[in-house]
C-alpha cells in the first residue's frame, strides 16, 4: 500500500469559506483495506494445493475495496462490488465467519447529528440491520503529520476495548461439550475431546483483545468523518490501522453541486448490536458442533451450508 497512488479529482468548483473548504458540500473517498488472518495452515494436515486454494481464499477476504460517500453529518460506507468465484475449499467457514465478525460485505451509515450509526450486513445468508450509537472514540491528538497525497495529516490514537462476552460464551459452551463427550465415553472420547479442541472452529478466530487505533486525519477537510466506525476528529480520517487492519485512502472526489443523497440501509432485520452478537455467538456453537460431528466421522473438512 506504500505506493498507492493518491488522486484528487475536483468534479465542482468548491465556493471557499474561510477554513477553505464549502460550508454545504459533499465528498467520496475510496479505501483499500487489508487484513492479516492467520488459520494456522502450517498445522493442518492438508495438501500443499488445497493450502494454495485456501490462501487464494484467504486474500480475497482479507483485501478489499470501500467507498465512502460523506458530508459533514452522514455517511455510507460500502464495499465496491466485485464478482466472486464459487468455492467449496476448505477453510471458507472460518473466512466466513470473519467477515460476519468484521462487517466487510455490508454497509456502515454514521448519523453524527444523530449519534447513531446503522449497520446492513450479512449473516450466513441473513440479512441484519444493526441499530445502535456510535462508538464514543477518545482519541489523544498527536503533533506528529505525515502527508498522504496533496494533505498534510496529523497523528491520533485511541484504544478499542471490544466486548469480549460472547467469545467467551462460545468459548466455555465448546469446552463444557467436550467435557461431556469425554465422561460419556471414557478414554476414546477423552481423545476426541482434544480433537474437537484443536481442530473447531474457535482455533481458528482470533480472541479479542485490546487494540490501539492509530488514525491519520487531514484537518484541510473539515469534517468528523471516517471509514466504518471510525469518526470523532477535527478533519476526514484518511488512514486507519488497529494492528491488524491497515485501511488506507487512495481517492477524493470533494464538489457542491450534483450532490446525491447519502441514504440510510433499510434491509435486514432490525436487532441491536448486543442482540447481534448474541445470535452471531448462537451460529457459532451451532458451526462448532458441526465441526465436532465432523471429526467424530473422521472426516477432514467441513462444509459450511449457508441459510438461515
Amino acid at each position: 500500500m506504500k505506493n498507492i497512488q493518491f488522486t484528487l479529482l475536483i468534479l465542482a468548483v468548491i465556493s471557499v469559506s474561510s477554513n477553505g473548504v464549502a460550508q454545504d458540500f459533499q465528498g467520496k473517498a475510496t479505501y483499500f483495506s487489508k487484513t492479516s488472518i492467520d488459520l494456522n495452515l502450517d498445522e493442518r494436515q492438508i495438501s500443499e494445493e488445497q493450502k494454495q486454494r485456501i490462501r487464494e481464499r484467504m486474500k480475497n477476504f482479507s483485501e478489499r475495496t470501500y467507498e465512502l460517500t460523506f458530508d459533514k453529518r452522514t455517511s455510507l460506507y460500502k464495499e465496491e462490488e466485485k464478482l466472486e468465484a464459487p468455492s467449496n475449499s476448505q477453510g471458507d467457514g472460518g473466512l466466513r465467519v470473519f467477515a460476519s465478525f468484521s462487517g466487510a460485505d455490508g454497509k456502515y451509515y454514521k448519523d453524527i447529528q444523530g449519534q447513531k450509526y446503522l449497520n446492513q450486513t450479512e449473516m450466513f445468508g441473513k440479512q441484519f440491520l444493526i441499530q445502535d450509537s456510535l462508538n464514543q472514540w477518545e482519541w489523544e491528538l498527536g503533533s506528529e503529520t505525515k502527508k498522504i497525497g496533496n494533505y498534510t495529516c496529523y497523528k491520533a490514537t485511541a484504544i478499542s476495548r471490544p466486548d469480549t462476552t460472547s467469545f467467551n460464551r462460545i468459548r466455555r459452551t465448546a469446552s463444557s461439550a467436550g467435557d461431556r463427550q469425554g465422561q460419556q465415553g471414557g478414554e476414546t472420547n477423552a481423545h476426541a475431546k482434544d480433537s474437537t479442541q484443536n481442530n473447531s472452529l474457535l482455533s481458528r478466530i482470533e480472541e479479542p483483545e485490546e487494540r490501539i487505533i492509530t488514525a491519520w486525519y487531514a484537518p484541510e477537510i473539515p469534517i468528523s468523518q471516517g471509514p466504518g466506525p471510525y469518526w470523532g476528529l477535527p478533519g476526514l480520517i484518511l488512514e486507519v490501522n488497529d494492528g491488524r487492519t491497515a485501511i488506507l485512502c487512495n481517492m477524493i472526489s470533494m464538489y457542491a453541486e450534483d450532490k446525491e443523497e447519502i441514504k440510510a440501509p433499510s434491509k435486514g432485520k432490525k436487532v441491536s448490536q448486543e442482540e447481534y452478537d448474541q445470535i452471531l455467538a448462537e451460529k457459532m456453537e451451532e458451526m462448532s458442533e458441526r465441526f465436532r460431528a465432523g471429526n467424530r466421522r473422521g472426516s477432514n473438512s467441513v462444509r459450511i451450508i449457508r441459510g438461515n
